[in-house]
């Protein structure tokens, strides 16, 4: 069979008149044929209120008999679908800092720790409603005196805080209530009534101790050579300038004294910030800028001692080692006492010497009458 042929049994079965017609047109004509036919089957099953197309034979059937087909009862029920949250609504409603108070790393601490709190309270609501309510025991805090050492607490009775002693009986007293096993030192505090803001108010001086300090102290002496050779006889302990400078470069300062002399002064001057917050340059008031250097090692050895007022008004210096005995700290004690009166301000108005008292290493203080001296 050619393919004329063929296509002239497809026209026929299609109503399509053959008469004449070449090979390519019966192919147009079977198309276009086709193409129609097609077009009114949509249209015959396309429902006229949606325009919508139908897509398989359940819809066709509820089309052509008028009503819905009852679904197959299935023995499988169905399965819920649970619905998400919506996490784009919560990252609108709260917005985070990168840092700071508003950051999601402190806002999600600040919740848990509210929800801490609310969960303890609960409890303790629980718990007060079934057990009675305990008073909750105050811890006293101990007073100065319990948090002292043993000794010093059982010496402490024989000191009467309210008195005023006098010189001799407080010095006898304070070697009785010693409460070390070294040789303690004794020191006395000097109150006065002085503004240390005025410059004739800032009392400064020193002292040969009679009986001595009792201190081994190391002397220093920054001078020529001649002086050099002097103070290392006289019994300094260090002498020199330029091998002296030399340690004060490295900031060894291996000495209690320096002793030197006026014209040297100025080679010193830029270690003053060294030198002086450490009570160690020299000053013309301490008596350490001396011309005659082997006499001031030698007051220096028997017993001399500086003192200064603080910012609060007092002048504090120890009188001598608890081995002295009563006798040589008294000697001491008046030495000290009658140096401070000699530095009265001639502007002072009032009382110059307020209170006195004396005390030993980690031992209790004593009040002295300022009314005797």
């Amino acid at each position: 069979m050619t393919k004329k042929t063929e296509l002239i049994e497809k026209a026929q079965k299609l109503d399509i008149k053959t008469d004449g017609l070449t090979i390519a047109k019966l192919e147009e004509a079977i198309a276009k044929k086709q193409e129609t036919d097609q077009k009114d089957f949509n249209k015959k099953t396309t429902s006229p209120l949606r325009e919508k197309p139908i897509k398989n034979l359940k819809e066709l059937s509820e089309k052509i008999l008028g009503k819905k087909a009852t679904p197959k009862p299935s023995s499988k029920p169905k399965k819920l679908l649970k619905k998400k949250p919506n996490t784009t609504d919560k990252k609108l409603d709260q917005s985070f800092a990168k840092a700071g108070k508003r950051s999601q790393k402190n806002v999600e601490a600040n919740k848990a720790e509210q929800e801490r709190q609310a969960r303890k309270l609960s409890s303790q609501s629980k718990t007060s409603s079934i057990q009675p309510t305990q008073q909750k025991l105050i811890k006293s805090t101990r007073s100065r005196l319990q948090r002292r050492s043993k000794k010093y607490r059982q010496v402490f009775p024989k000191v009467d805080k309210k008195k005023n002693y006098e010189t001799k009986e407080a010095l006898e007293l304070i070697i009785q209530t010693s409460t070390t096993k070294f040789d303690s030192s004794v020191d006395i505090s000097v109150g006065l009534g002085v503004d240390v803001k005025q410059a004739d108010h800032n009392i400064r001086d020193y002292v040969v101790l009679p009986a001595g300090t009792g201190k081994n102290l190391r002397i220093a002496v920054f001078a020529e050579d001649k002086e050099t050779q002097q103070a290392l006889q006289s019994g300094a302990d260090i002498a020199g300038r330029d091998v002296f400078l030399q340690q004060l470069d490295k900031g060894i300062l291996n000495f209690d004294v320096l002793i030197t002399m006026p014209n040297l002064m100025v080679e010193l001057s830029k270690y003053a910030k060294m030198l002086g917050p450490k009570g160690l340059m020299p000053n013309l008031k301490s008596g350490t800028i001396t011309k005659d250097i082997p006499a001031t090692i030698e007051e220096t050895r028997a017993g001399r001692t500086e003192y200064r007022v603080n910012e609060n008004g007092i002048i504090s210096l120890s009188i001598g080692k608890v081995s002295f005995g009563t006798v040589k700290l008294l000697d001491n004690f008046q030495a000290v006492l009658s140096s401070i009166k000699d530095n009265k301000p001639t502007s002072l108005k009032g009382s110059y010497i307020k209170t006195i008292s004396v005390s030993t290493t980690m031992g209790p203080s004593l009040k002295i009458a300022t009314s005797t001296h």
